[in-house]
């Protein structure tokens, strides 16, 4: 497989077809190679249109998901931010090319076992990995960007992770429950209030540990 006509191709008909028109989002993927983050097994499918199987039951999104994460989030370069959900590493990578500072957290230690070494080799060295559980996090203020990378059920838990914004954050995040789910940008204003804007409709695993109310039966 000629793995630098598939990303060509991906660039092209996965994010351009989906706005991703960022030129910095575009830069930074061409300039990390997917194919080194996916399970061996799916090496050929590095540049699908589809989620790629990791372990613990956990997926790598789509390119075009994750360039509409990047696009949605305008990571600056002083910008520090937060990645929920490690998974391969690949956004967590993304990200160290647009800001200052990445921080990428998730509750299987393998997934920040496996991602620093395929870090490491690319030269990035802006990229902290740590293993925790999402929901009991300590960043009080500390990021001007958020990715979630896993769904959310409630409101409430988009209130948690605002609370982790410094003032004009930005917090990618997937509220709502299957089928009906829907990508958000949330700004926190300097004033302490918030702004949403309504990206996409998507399904994405749930985030470990939220709560998930029962579905109503008629």
């Amino acid at each position: 497989m000629n793995f630098e006509v598939a990303r060509t191709q991906m660039l092209g008909q996965q994010l351009r077809a989906w706005d991703v028109l960022d030129d910095r989002v575009l830069r930074a993927f061409a300039e990390t190679p997917r194919e080194d983050f996916v399970p061996r097994d799916y090496r050929e499918l590095a540049f699908a249109d589809a989620e790629i199987p990791l372990a613990h039951g956990q997926v790598m999104l789509a390119p075009k998901v994750e360039g509409r994460i990047l696009q949605a989030l305008q990571v600056e370069p002083i910008d520090e931010a937060l990645v929920v959900g490690t998974g391969s590493g690949h956004l967590a990578a993304c990200l160290a090319h647009l800001g200052r500072r990445v921080t990428s957290v998730d509750i299987f230690p393998d997934f920040a076992t496996t991602a620093g070494p395929r870090i490491a080799t690319l030269g990035i060295h802006n990229v902290d990995l740590q293993t925790g559980d999402a929901l009991h996090l300590s960043y009080h203020a500390q990021f001007d960007a958020i990715a979630v990378t896993a769904s959310v059920p409630v409101p409430a838990l988009v209130d948690y992770f605002v609370g982790m914004l410094r003032p004009q954050g930005r917090l990618f995040i997937v509220l709502g429950r299957a089928p009906a789910m829907e990508a958000q940008l949330i700004t926190l204003q300097p004033n302490g209030a918030t702004t949403t804007s309504s990206l996409f409709e998507t399904v994405l695993t749930p985030l470990i540990n939220a709560e998930r109310p029962e579905p109503f039966v008629l």
